[in-house]
């Protein structure tokens, strides 16, 4: 999933390296490869709580000890973006009808889109 790759960016170094887990044998082995594709979170039949749990377990794998930063902006970020996108799809762009299925105020969506840079203004 996308998520796990963007959890990964800003970690420096870490960026090159990914930890391998083995699931056939049950037992945690770590080797260095080069970072193709981050571990996948699996995404079949599971709700988004568990998805993040995961996408977050393979993100702390991968820091190697290193202390993460601006952790609940990042997940944040990562979970609105596509939320606000999808719900603006579904309602063709009418940011008051968005505002409205997603519970918050239309000034506050269009901040958050500004900022996430989902609108032309």
């Amino acid at each position: 999933m996308g998520m796990t790759r963007r959890l990964v960016i800003g970690v420096g170094r870490l960026e090159r390296e990914s930890v391998v887990t083995s699931i056939s044998s049950r037992k945690r082995t770590s080797t260095k490869k080069p970072l193709g594709r981050p571990p996948r979170v699996g995404i079949k039949n599971k709700p988004l709580g568990m998805l993040t749990d995961e996408a977050l377990r393979v993100y702390f794998t991968q820091l190697n000890g290193h202390k993460p930063g601006h952790l609940y902006d990042l997940v944040l970020g990562e979970v609105e973006r596509p939320l606000f996108t999808a719900v603006l799809r579904y309602t063709n762009g009418n940011q008051s009808e968005a505002a409205d299925i997603l519970g918050i105020n239309r000034g506050t969506l269009r901040k958050k889109l500004k900022s996430y840079k989902l609108t032309g203004g």
